[in-house]
């Protein structure tokens, strides 16, 4: 495994992190959740990102009852803040309230004094942004949160953020969380990633196989039982991007794996690998199998000309 320091924070991430947005507390079962959080550990992997909102904060409660078996300064713990979690009309969004209430909560579920990284996860039109960053300075100074950063924010906010730490004295966002995959490269015509470079945010990415698209494996129209499309609770995202134009380009890039002899899984995260505003890519695992397959992309190589194919298959400015 290596590690990427995290923009201009001087924490270092492992460039594999595991997340828990479809699986961790209702995809899977707690058994199988935590043997792939023992192989995720055992391959070096120390990244590992929840959010309150996944599964209605069961996936912190998850994560939580696991980590209390492993040292808790070995793991670099994210979750986030922004969707409700009741039909209180506070109990949402960036105000001071809803992000003082909510670290609260997510400490208690996750078990732990801190979290290392909490991020915004999304931007909120109605709160000022001296609310939002006070807040997170406030929390990062009571040492409840170690760093802060954002999750799908556009860039001028991004920036807007940055700057506003700047003329308060607070502690300024250290990451980036957007969607990014070979086939959603939006943070690269939006502004975002300009912004994240511009300001020293690193990028923790999600998605990076496109809901599975880019495994391969529903080439042809296949649905395979074990699948997020065929599963009724998992495939309310994927069901809204897949196509078979789509489809017909992951076949396109079967020749390179082949060639270097790696699954297509395997290189998509490759691929995002290369692009060096990236810090971490977080996987999803439903078996402990795919942490590892995952993490051993890290094994192998593209070359520039196949960096180039890829590209000229999936254009920044059609795939959003």
């Amino acid at each position: 495994m290596e590690y990427r320091r995290l923009g201009h924070a001087g924490v270092k991430l492992s460039e594999i992190g595991l997340g828990s947005w479809l699986t961790y507390g209702g995809g899977v079962t707690p058994e199988v959740a935590a043997d792939c959080l023992r192989t995720a550990f055992e391959a070096g992997i120390n990244f590992i990102d929840t959010a309150d909102i996944y599964h209605r904060g069961r996936s912190e409660e998850v994560l939580g009852e696991l980590l209390v078996d492993y040292r808790r300064q070995d793991i670099f713990l994210a979750t986030k803040v922004f969707w409700p979690m009741s039909d209180n009309i506070n109990d949402r969004g960036l105000c001071r309230k809803h992000i003082i209430e909510s670290i609260d909560n997510s400490l208690r579920r996750l078990r732990t004094d801190y979290v290392d990284l909490y991020q915004c996860h999304r931007f909120d039109s109605e709160v000022g942004m001296y609310e939002v960053v006070r807040t997170m300075d406030d929390l990062t100074r009571q040492g409840k949160v170690l760093y802060w950063g954002v999750s799908e924010w556009p860039a001028l906010e991004i920036k807007n953020a940055v700057a506003m730490a700047r003329q308060i004295n607070a502690y300024p966002p250290v990451s980036n969380q957007p969607e990014y995959s070979i086939a959603s490269r939006r943070v690269e015509t939006n502004g975002a990633q300009s912004a994240c470079d511009q300001d020293g945010l690193g990028m923790v990415v999600w998605s990076p196989l496109r809901q599975g698209i880019l495994t391969g494996k529903y080439s042809g129209g296949a649905v395979p039982k074990d699948s997020r499309l065929a599963d009724d609770n998992q495939n309310q995202f994927v069901k809204q991007i897949i196509n078979d134009d789509v489809l017909g380009r992951v076949d396109k890039l079967r020749p390179i794996a082949d060639r270097h002899g790696m699954s297509l899984a395997q290189l998509a995260i490759r691929w995002l690998l290369y692009r060096k505003a990236v810090t971490s890519v977080i996987i999803g695992a439903s078996k402990p199998s795919q942490v590892t397959e995952n993490v051993n992309s890290l094994n192998y190589n593209l070359d520039e000309a196949d960096r180039a194919t890829i590209d000229e298959l999936f254009p920044a400015a059609q795939f959003q």
